[in-house]
């Protein structure tokens, strides 16, 4: 089995565990990593991140490996598109 078909085969609730050991170096159950653990899961992440995800975070990997830091207005339009119910000016009142 290659590492494509590995990446593609983790479900989302193995990602979160595995984005979890990343960022705090242990796993949830409070078990900590070893430094090798931490290597792998690290780029597991990464390479979930690039090819499933598709993430809509501000610091990401993009398909070719490349890290990809969104501006300041992205993120901006990208929180006000989702934070935003429904507009009116003042004559549809």
């Amino acid at each position: 089995m290659n590492i494509d078909s590995i990446v593609k085969s983790l479900t989302p609730e193995v990602y979160e565990r595995l984005q979890y050991g990343a960022s705090t170096g242990k796993w949830p159950d409070g078990t900590p990593l070893s430094e090798a653990q931490k290597a792998q899961t690290v780029q597991l992440v990464m390479l979930y991140q690039a090819k499933v995800a598709k993430s809509d975070e501000q610091f990401t990997i993009n398909e070719r490996g490349e890290m990809v830091q969104k501006s300041k207005r992205e993120l901006q339009q990208e929180f006000k598109t989702q934070n935003e119910i429904a507009r009116f000016s003042e004559h549809d009142l």
